[in-house]
């Protein structure tokens, strides 16, 4: 895939990333629930690391700058680098190398888990606890419920979405007709 056509994919996938995280969320003080996890996910299956890292890194800095639902926070920042890293490593498919559905299920669910537990129960809830004041251990509590129930939905969702998009992606996006 040429550097441009990764370019305009990543400039597609931030726009998506910025709505669905800014506009089309449910926030609270403690918690916000989203789709945003959807253009991270396909970025790191059809780019990689380094281009997931840059598409949550500048949607964090964007989002924060352009719409803000608070202060800006490096920390966050620094989380959605680490997610993107995560689900980069675990889930890029190179072009000559295609997954099977278990093996892709199987690398969904371990990249979720872990960007569950180390990114969303771990780093946010000591940011939010660092901004809020509120105790560590109360975030907590509520985050690892939040967290076991979106890690099924996190994999169904985006193997339900690849897979369709597979085909389409393979066709027009990954070809050399530039």
């Amino acid at each position: 895939m040429s550097r441009n056509k990764k370019i305009i994919l990543t400039a597609v996938l931030l726009s998506m990333l910025i709505v669905l995280s800014r506009f089309l969320s449910i926030k609270t003080p403690i918690m916000k629930i989203s789709f945003a996890f959807v253009p991270t996910m396909l970025c790191a299956v059809w780019l990689g690391p380094k281009w997931t890292v840059l598409l949550n890194v500048l949607g964090d800095i964007i989002g924060a700058t352009f719409f803000p639902t608070g202060p800006y926070f490096i920390g966050y920042t620094i989380s959605t680098a680490i997610a993107g890293l995560i689900y980069g490593v675990a889930l890029y498919k190179k072009e000559e190398k295609e997954y099977k559905d278990l093996e892709f299920i199987i690398r969904l669910s371990i990249s979720t888990a872990l960007v569950a537990v180390i990114v969303n129960m771990g780093l946010n809830t000591l940011w939010t606890s660092m901004t809020t004041g509120k105790a560590f251990k109360v975030l907590f509590v509520t985050r690892v419920t939040k967290q076991l129930i979106m890690i099924p939905v996190h994999v169904v969702v985006i193997f339900a979405i690849e897979k369709i998009l597979r085909g389409p992606f393979n066709k027009y996006i990954r070809s050399n007709n530039d």
